[in-house]
C-alpha cells in the first residue's frame, strides 16, 4: 500500500504533500520517540500523537516515510516545514492510535 492509499483508507487529512508516494513496509505505534528510534522499521509509518519537530527528526533517523497524527492533534508549523524539508508525509486523523494501528495492520499484513 502506498502512502496516499493509506491516507485515503484512513480518511485522514494530508497535511504535508511534498513526498515520494512509496510503498509502506509496515507501521509502528509509539509516543516515546526513543522507542521509535529503537524499534521502528525502515520505510514504514509512525502512528503517534507527538505533533512536533522532534518527531520528524526521529522519523528521519529511522527512515520513516509517513507520520500519522491521531486524535486530531494540533500541529506546529515548524513540524510541517521540517517534514517538507525531509520529504516525509504527514497526515492527521480523528481516530485514536488503537483504531489506526488495527486498520493499518489489516491492510498491510498480506
Amino acid at each position: 500500500m502506498k502512502i496516499r492509499e493509506a491516507a485515503a483508507m484512513l480518511g485522514a487529512e494530508l497535511l504535508q504533500e511534498q513526498f515520494e508516494d512509496t510503498e509502506l513496509s509496515g507501521a509502528y505505534t509509539s509516543d516515546l520517540l526513543s522507542d521509535v528510534m529503537a524499534n521502528a522499521r525502515d520505510g514504514g509509518a509512525l502512528v503517534t500523537i507527538q505533533a512536533h519537530k522532534n518527531t520528524v527528526a526521529v522519523a528521519t533517523l529511522v527512515n520513516i516515510s509517513l507520520i500519522i497524527l491521531c486524535n486530531n492533534r494540533p500541529i506546529q508549523d515548524d513540524m510541517l516545514e521540517a517534514a517538507k524539508d525531509e520529504g516525509i508525509a504527514v497526515i492527521r486523523t480523528k481516530e485514536n492510535q488503537f483504531t489506526v494501528s488495527g486498520r493499518l495492520y489489516a491492510a498491510l499484513k498480506d
